[in-house]
């Protein structure tokens, strides 16, 4: 009986987010909001801090970036040394960021130490004073960096990728030149500081397993009113991509092509965004995707394929990327449009359609394993004005998408006029 049990495949059960927690909304006494998430046994905690001071509202190329980067190069109360110190003493994770639509500051820290790591934070995001010294220093070093990357040809890829799909003009597609490194002062720091790292234009979200005197503290330290109350919009206008739509940028020197296929596309507000979704794991969104066994296994033209979706608040874009021998160039261009072709003419295999399911689903498991990434799905769904039945309506296109429905979303979405197409290697 035992042997006969172990010759039996065991059932497969599909996966899923199963219930996912809601968060708690709260206000402090100046309206700024705070969402909690709690989960999590051990006595662990992450704040983040979310600002409209992203790469849309900068009037100034890198200022964004750049002021986010130096609010730890000291501050009123701390030299950069002496803030990084006490970071390190109180045994914090601190992460900061700039984006396209937002910028701020996640910090994981013990619960112990709740009071003193909020008081830091309001130090950090309130307080900085953008010292001249440190100020030239980053900007050398980001030159330096800048001047690397023009050497390479997947980041001279990436970077005309974007400039194509949302025009040299708009904030998502404009391309920094050697000029913007040398033209940052510490007055437009300051300026862009005071206008966007406001209580009037921040969102809290705390997760963990949250102390009772946690809201009592943000309030203390965060629920002061504004200096500013009229926080500017960010760059409103949609983007309008280029009209060229195939570019090769010969590099001489380099040994091999970076290829990049693409076009915006919807975001996640729109209802076929979770069906385009599956589409693009289909066609190159996993290990075992058609253009990784195509182009990879059965071809040995590159390493590595990938395709992906990506939203934004105006827009989105989805991109096919990799990098080939010269002499594939060609050869690899033609498998990834007959890859865009084959989806839109012949219906995914009932086992093809089961194993990108079983993925996709296994992926939304882990997007919510344990408190911080709660958190993080939750800002990713929230940024859009969106909360769990996005995750849930998600989850069930993923689990009843049919051949048909996949055809329909390619013809719609991936019509190959419409691709943009960034080559940059040898001639």
């Amino acid at each position: 009986m035992k042997s006969e049990f172990r010759k039996t495949q065991p059932p497969i059960v599909p996966v899923g987010p199963g219930e996912l927690p809601e968060a708690n909304k709260f206000l402090l006494d100046n309206n700024v909001p705070v969402y909690t998430i709690e989960a999590g046994s051990e006595d662990l905690m992450k704040l983040e801090f979310v600002f409209n001071a992203g790469q849309t509202t900068e009037k100034t190329p890198l200022v964004s970036s750049t002021t986010n980067l130096m609010l730890t190069e000291g501050t009123e109360n701390y030299t950069a040394d002496n803030l990084n110190y006490t970071l390190d003493f109180y045994g914090t994770f601190l992460s900061m960021y700039a984006e396209k639509d937002s910028a701020g500051m996640s910090i994981l820290f013990i619960n112990r130490h709740l009071e003193k790591i909020i008081g830091l934070c309001s130090e950090i995001l309130f307080h900085p004073v953008f010292p001249k010294e440190e100020l030239d220093a980053l900007m050398k070093k980001r030159l330096q960096w800048y001047t690397l990357g023009r050497e390479k040809v997947h980041v001279i890829a990436t970077d005309q990728f974007f400039e194509s799909v949302f025009g040299s003009s708009h904030p998502y597609g404009r391309k920094n030149i050697a000029q913007d490194f040398t033209g940052i002062s510490r007055e437009l720091l300051v300026d862009f500081h005071k206008e966007h790292y406001t209580t009037s234009g921040m969102t809290i979200i705390a997760a963990g397993k949250i102390p009772a005197e946690t809201l009592a503290l943000l309030n203390r330290y965060f629920g002061q009113p504004s200096e500013k109350n009229n926080l500017p919009a960010g760059n409103k206008i949609v983007p309008v991509g280029e009209k060229i739509r195939k570019i090769h940028i010969p590099r001489k020197d380099a040994v091999q092509a970076s290829l990049r296929i693409g076009s915006a596309t919807i975001n996640k507000r729109e209802n076929d965004y979770p069906g385009l979704k599956v589409v693009d794991t289909v066609l190159g969104g996993y290990f075992g995707s058609r253009l990784m066994k195509n182009i990879r296994e059965e071809k040995g033209f590159t390493y590595g394929i990938h395709s992906s979706v990506v939203s934004f608040n105006l827009s989105a874009y989805k991109v096919i990327a990799t990098e080939v021998g010269k002499e594939y160039t060609s050869q690899t261009l033609d498998e990834i449009y007959n890859e865009i072709l084959s989806l839109q003419k012949y219906p995914v295999e009932k086992d093809e359609l089961e194993i990108v399911k079983n993925f996709m689903l296994g992926e939304m498991v882990r997007m919510f394993d344990g408190p911080f990434a709660l958190a993080e799905s939750f800002r990713a769904a929230w940024e859009f004005g969106l909360d769990n039945s996005y995750y849930y309506k998600l989850a069930g296109k993923i689990r009843t998408i049919e051949p048909d429905e996949i055809i329909h979303l390619a013809r719609t979405y991936y019509r190959i006029d419409d691709l943009y197409e960034i080559v940059v290697g040898p001639e």
